[in-house]
């Protein structure tokens, strides 16, 4: 049978893009000729926080001291397993040194960039597990300066949690202050910081869009918009545990899709309706995000079988992928779009996004088609070097003065030219485009 939607989506996830282009766009303009003084203008604007806004070590420390010993065991437990799978992610990236032709090496050299700027949201809600997911990858890639930036909140700064986060994962210095005014400032190296190298972190739409503007000045980890997750789950699946999932992702905003892929119509009826009771049960402003997210955006699609669920996986490309379903090494080896994969109801989308080790910074909007999420490698630059004999040089130049005449490229043959002259004197060789 044909895929058949239960429910269908009424919205899709995408903000009003050139209103939010135009304002982001005059902010950066604006502290970019501005500098400090202009950021921190915005600061007082959008943060209305009046404190200060590069932390000292003192401020620094008092903050940590407000946390429960309990919270900063939980920080450090999730600290330790990210820091452990970046450093095996680490450990696959290696200088390569190889003799293409003899006489010819050629290597390749993995490099970390020198500063990274880690935005950690603070808005609705204090992001402690986006401060680890991004200052413990640039810390373990081997950055030299780590920034980690955070929305303080008028009268009381960054949350305390974030800050112990930041600071026991590595950074090197913490920023109050949000939105595009802490990105520019990380970007054009404003109140006393090193320019940013990459830009990594989530965000809201502004954030989002000015790490898209400022993208080929400075690498970011990706454009990012409203995070989505997709449950592909059959007959054999818990229910309760499938509407718990999709209610928990719901939470994360009103625009935030949530979709279940099954091939069991009574495990999507029952979630269906086992969905609401879930999402009314939530707190306030919890339950405001996922009653927009499941009313507007969610999809319950019903497949024929696992092949037929795992192509529809494939073309949503979802941020999350949870699979609740037998066999899971089959799903294992067939689905191939995807940020993040959870596999059987013993793993869930919130161990991810907070301790279990592997990043939830992760590609939304189909971006998986295409790449997969934030890790060590993205603050790593792979560069290549060449050396030669002369011996080892001959050949090639000869075929690159060929191809580069072939090509209209005169200064780049003369180039090859001069070595085999220098190099073989008396050697008459045939250099011309033509056979």
């Amino acid at each position: 049978m044909a895929r058949e939607y239960l429910k269908k989506a009424t919205l899709t996830a995408r903000s009003d893009a050139a209103d939010v282009s135009a304002t982001v766009q005059g902010i950066l303009d604006d502290i970019e000729a501005g500098g400090d003084a202009k950021a921190l203008e915005y600061a007082a604007k959008f943060d209305k926080y009046d404190g200060p806004t590069l932390m000292s070590d003192a401020e620094i420390e008092a903050a940590c001291a407000q946390v429960p010993e309990k919270l900063k065991a939980d920080i450090r437990f999730a600290h330790d397993n990210v820091r452990r799978f970046a450093e095996a992610q680490k450990s696959t990236m290696t200088d390569v040194e190889v003799e293409v032709v003899p006489g010819l090496i050629a290597g390749q050299k993995v490099i970390p960039v020198d500063a990274a700027g880690c935005y950690v949201p603070g808005g609705r809600y204090s992001h402690i597990a986006s401060a680890i997911m991004t200052v413990t990858t640039a810390k373990v890639a081997g950055c030299k300066h780590i920034t980690a930036c955070s929305p303080p909140r008028p009268g009381v700064g960054i949350a305390p949690a974030i800050v112990y986060a930041a600071k026991v994962c590595g950074a090197d210095a913490i920023l109050a202050m949000g939105g595009v005014q802490a990105v520019a400032s990380m970007a054009f190296g404003l109140h006393g910081l090193p320019k940013a190298n990459i830009l990594v972190g989530p965000g809201n739409q502004f954030v989002a869009e000015a790490k898209r503007i400022l993208y080929g000045r400075v690498g970011i980890d990706m454009i990012a918009g409203p995070t989505d997750s997709l449950v592909l789950a059959d007959g054999a699946a818990d229910p309760e545990i499938v509407a718990a999932d999709l209610v928990g992702q719901a939470e994360h905003g009103y625009n935030s899709p949530v979709w279940l892929v099954t091939d069991s119509r009574d495990l999507a009826e029952t979630v269906m309706a086992r969905v609401p009771a879930l999402i009314a049960d939530l707190p306030e402003l919890n339950r405001q995000n996922a009653e927009a997210a499941w009313r507007d955006y969610a999809e319950v699609i019903l497949c024929a079988d696992r092949e037929e669920m795992a192509a529809t996986s494939d073309e949503y490309a979802p941020e999350h992928l949870t699979v609740q379903a037998e066999d899971l090494d089959w799903w294992l080896g067939r689905l191939s779009c995807y940020g993040s994969l959870f596999l059987g109801e013993e793993t869930t989308v919130a161990f991810g996004d907070k301790a279990s080790g592997t990043n939830h910074v992760l590609p939304t909007s189909r971006a998986a088609t295409y790449t997969g999420g934030l890790s060590v490698h993205k603050y790593m630059k792979i560069v290549t070097w060449q050396r030669a004999t002369r011996t080892g040089a001959r050949d090639v130049a000869i075929a690159t003065a060929r191809i580069s005449r072939l090509e209209g490229m005169e200064g780049h043959a003369r180039t090859a030219d001069i070595r085999l002259a220098k190099y073989f004197p008396g050697e008459n060789f045939d250099l011309s485009a033509e056979g």
